[in-house]
């Protein structure tokens, strides 16, 4: 899978995506990145990508010109454009799974406030936002999606079992974790984990992994109850 980063920043402000799991991604040949800076597709001596808002108002906005130059030097037919925006659909893993369908994914990094609209008429440009709240970067939005996408690469874990115990996978929280001594400051860890019945095992994760979800995230335990009824 490629991703394009098209930012005001070079590639040293994408530092998280040359460590941990991305770096090995990269590495073991499953991701190859590119970084494409905007003040590239000027022509001013200043290399001017943004200016005031129409209508007056704070901030500044991406101008057109630069970004439909860069977006068509970038962009190809096999490639989703996508563009961090609290207007956007929503992040979620199933979200995720449908990205994952195109080979190669170009990040619009917005900055200050956004983009031209226009450049959204021009281009089949998709809108994902990461939540509820605002960030000063979409440079930072974008390493969201992009670090999201690329845990559930086939291989990039090492074991593709580890991306199906994540949050969300199934619609539900993740199971409580525990690791040595058994004991500690008086709070033992919970007897069936030392038992060795892999099946009891699993499913006490499974019933943590409801009661987590059922009690800090009522809003998707409500969804998981009219997806899966009982199960």
């Amino acid at each position: 899978m490629r991703f394009d980063f098209l930012s005001i920043f070079d590639s040293g402000y994408f530092v998280p995506l040359q460590e941990s799991i991305l770096k090995r991604a990269q590495q073991n040949g499953f991701l190859s990145i590119e970084y494409h800076n905007l003040r590239d597709y000027t022509d001013d001596p200043h290399r001017t990508v943004d200016d005031r808002p129409y209508g007056g108002g704070p901030g500044m906005v991406f101008k057109p010109e630069p970004l439909y130059k860069a977006i068509k030097d970038i962009y190809d037919d096999e490639s989703l454009l996508v563009y961090p925006s609290p207007a956007g659909e929503l992040l979620s893993q199933s979200l995720i799974g449908k990205l994952l369908e195109y080979p190669r994914i170009v990040f619009i990094c917005g900055h200050y406030e956004g983009i031209d609209d226009r450049i959204k008429k021009i281009f089949p440009i998709k809108e994902i936002s990461i939540g509820d709240y605002v960030i000063t970067s979409g440079a930072l939005a974008s390493m969201v999606i992009a670090d999201s996408a690329v845990r559930q690469l086939p291989g990039v874990l090492g074991s593709d079992e580890s991306a199906k115990q994540d949050s969300f996978y199934n619609g539900l929280l993740d199971t409580p974790h525990y690791t040595r001594p058994a004991s500690f400051m008086g709070y033992d860890i919970p007897d069936v984990l030392l038992s060795g019945n892999h099946k009891q095992i699993q499913a006490w994760r499974f019933e943590e992994a409801k009661r987590v979800t059922k009690k800090n995230r009522p809003d998707l335990w409500i969804k998981y109850e009219q997806k899966n009824g009982d199960k």
